[in-house]
């Protein structure tokens, strides 16, 4: 596995989310450890096609059974290095649905390319954790095995091409590893991620755009004049508009200043993504949109 450089303070060691899967994760493998043999967790938890649709909860469940403890360790350790920045910037609800739709994704694309075979461990949701913390902060450094340094997006690649090589080995020879499960949670992650990213920038320009101005004067509406008092009328209305806008940005305050610079680098990154996609994006470009995000849903 690998060990990410520090990440930001504010960001917790352990996220709501992350904590409850973990723990979920645990949970279970005590069951088996206290004498509830694996066949059994298994047959009632873990994911087999055969047995649909009698056993259809099994494509929910089937991410917290493990073939044993070293099985469960690496994805726990896994989630823990690179789940909680994730939720940290995302939130509670999104990053758990985002979770669920990884591990959907492992059991499609395991039906897809094996069928009949029986399917537990969170390792689909796990690589879909992998692939998003690759696609929001590509430039990271990482250490496989604590030793080797490297990028997090050649870290993500890395992994996908091991499972795709070994899946299609695995096709003909029979390997009992989940590799195809493992390539439909990193797809299906990335297939979310750029629709998400996608859809949610007009949303983001329209909701920053209406974020209420303090320091902005109220505007006069002025009422249906008589025909022949209008030409003066009109040019008194011009001549004070010119001076409130006059002096209006000659007092403008350092909190407003800072304001429309913010809106304008926001600007400036959607832009950018709109047209050369998110993982263009620099780390500094990255934290404006973790800022904004923040304070929406603050709001």
């Amino acid at each position: 596995m690998s060990h990410p450089t520090p990440l930001e303070s504010e960001t917790p060691r352990l996220t709501p989310a992350v904590q409850t899967l973990i723990a979920i994760n645990f949970a279970m493998i005590v069951v088996q450890l206290a004498g509830v043999p694996y066949s059994d967790v298994a047959t009632w938890f873990g994911f087999d096609s055969n047995a649909l649709p009698s056993r259809w909860w099994t494509v929910g469940t089937y991410m917290f059974v493990h073939a044993g403890v070293l099985h469960l360790a690496a994805n726990v350790y896994a989630l823990y290095v690179f789940g909680p920045r994730v939720e940290h910037a995302w939130g509670y609800k999104k990053f758990s649905w985002f979770y669920l739709v990884c591990a959907l994704g492992g059991v499609a694309f395991e039906m897809l390319f094996i069928r009949g075979s029986g399917l537990v461990g969170a390792s689909a949701p796990v690589f879909g954790v992998l692939t998003a913390y690759a696609m929001q902060w590509p430039d990271d450094e990482l250490y496989l095995m604590f030793i080797v340094p490297m990028r997090a997006r050649t870290l993500a690649a890395g992994m996908f091409g091991f499972n795709l090589v070994f899946g299609l080995i695995g096709t003909t020879d029979g390997l009992n590893v989940a590799y195809f499960a493992h390539i439909g949670g990193a797809i299906v992650a990335y297939i979310y991620i750029r629709m998400a990213a996608t859809t949610s920038i007009d949303q983001v320009r329209q909701r920053v755009a209406n974020l209420p101005d303090a320091d902005e004067p109220p505007r006069a509406i002025p009422r249906n004049l008589p025909r022949r008092e209008r030409g003066d009328e009109v040019d008194d209305i011009v001549a004070k508009s010119k001076a409130i806008a006059s002096k209006r940005v000659a007092s403008l305050t350092p909190t407003s200043r800072r304001r429309e610079a913010k809106a304008e680098e926001l600007n400036r990154v959607l832009d950018k993504i709109s047209e050369q996609g998110i993982d263009s994006l620099t780390s500094d470009e990255r934290k404006v949109l973790e800022d904004v995000s923040r304070l929406l849903r603050d709001r």
